[in-house]
């Protein structure tokens, strides 16, 4: 059973409504005051619960997908990671599988789009990281058969999933409704989690002697996706976004690489990256590309692009709402900023959930399809 099953957290909650029950009906036979009768009476409590934490942390992941697998779960990751010279013989996008978007119509990719289960294998980085790709209802229609489309990367934070874009931030039911509504153009959606190289938080950085992942996303990740789908190969044709560690690594690239992606979204994105032991060492010495890494600093010491940012926070509830305000006032021509500063807010999907529809809209507005 998978860590995010209803039938995991169904047995989770039968163990600890049943426990909770033999603790009522044996607590009178271990009232005594012996050594025996203490432990009973400490030991069932314990089990009880740790039952009781252990179904209340299922239940959050199942709605929040920190963890998509045991294996996740335990830092036994069973995906794709950083591999060998060897394995990048044959870069680009490997299909693996197709699914529907829940839309009305969903069963025809023509009214309902689809979303693909892909394989990414980036030629420079060597990385090869599974990734979701959502096309929108027009890639399978009649007289658009040679019409190229605008792409957005949009990333989860960490140690988030990919699956959180789909099934808990409906990314591709917010892109399919709002362009249903002419609110939007119709855009591909590419959707990853910047951990990839699990589970180490490269952050997207090129780590010396270590995961290429600035490399992978700026560079890799736009050559393999131009080769496989009808996208444009122009800065002005890609968008990055994301939430949390994956709002910081859309707001990098987009400024540190004007000449891959035309706008970069940070949804409580973080400014700079974390040095934990989740990261590790990031830059092995290297005093340059940690000064680069922080977003503030390059604004203030690196020659700004034509890029347009979008950031997000909130006045009450967001630790990031000084660090966005200094970002704004550090963009300068020929960049240019937008903002969203929610009046309360914290850093959780039911925010993200908020800003997605207006910062889809602000994209659009920015990314062309030729």
């Amino acid at each position: 059973m998978g860590l995010t099953s209803t039938a995991v957290l169904t047995v989770a909650v039968l163990c600890t409504v049943l426990l909770s029950l033999v603790v009522v009906w044996q607590w009178p036979r271990l009232s005594g005051r012996g050594l025996r009768a203490v432990l009973g009476r400490v030991g069932l409590m314990c089990a009880v619960q740790l039952l009781l934490f252990s179904t209340v942390g299922l239940a959050a992941n199942k709605t929040f997908l920190f963890y998509g697998s045991w294996a996740d779960l335990f830092g036994q990751q069973d995906g794709v990671g950083v591999l060998g010279a060897h394995a990048a013989a044959n870069p680009g996008v490997r299909i693996e599988g197709k699914q529907k978007v829940d839309v009305p119509g969903a069963g025809k990719p023509s009214v309902g789009g689809e979303v693909q289960r892909v394989t990414v294998q980036g030629e420079r980085s060597r990385i090869v990281s599974p990734a979701y790709v959502y096309l929108p209802p027009e890639y399978f229609q009649k007289g658009y058969e040679q019409t190229a489309f605008p792409v957005t990367v949009v990333l989860t934070g960490y140690p988030g999933t990919a699956e959180n874009l789909i099934k808990g931030l409906h990314y591709p039911k917010t892109a399919w409704t709002l362009s249903k509504q002419k609110k939007t153009r119709p855009m591909i959606l590419v959707m990853m989690r910047p951990t990839v190289a699990p589970p180490r938080n490269t952050q997207c950085i090129d780590i010396p002697g270590g995961p290429q992942t600035e490399t992978f996303f700026a560079d890799d990740l736009r050559k393999a996706l131009s080769g496989t789908y009808r996208v444009g190969t122009k800065p002005r044709n890609w968008g990055f976004m994301g939430d949390s560690t994956g709002g910081y690594c859309a707001l990098k690239i987009a400024l540190h690489h004007p000449e891959a992606y035309a706008a970069g979204v940070g949804l409580s994105a973080d400014y700079a990256p974390e040095v934990d032991l989740d990261s590790g060492d990031l830059f092995h010495g290297n005093k340059h590309e940690q000064k680069r890494a922080d977003l503030l600093w390059s604004l203030d010491h690196l020659p700004q692009g034509n890029s347009s940012f979008l950031v997000t926070t909130s006045r009450q509830g967001e630790s990031n709402l000084r660090a966005t305000q200094k970002f704004i006032a550090k963009v300068k021509k020929p960049a240019r900023v937008s903002s969203i500063t929610l009046a309360s807010g914290g850093h959780n999907f039911n925010t993200w959930l908020r800003e997605i529809p207006p910062s889809l809209e602000w994209l659009s507005a920015r990314l062309d399809a030729n």
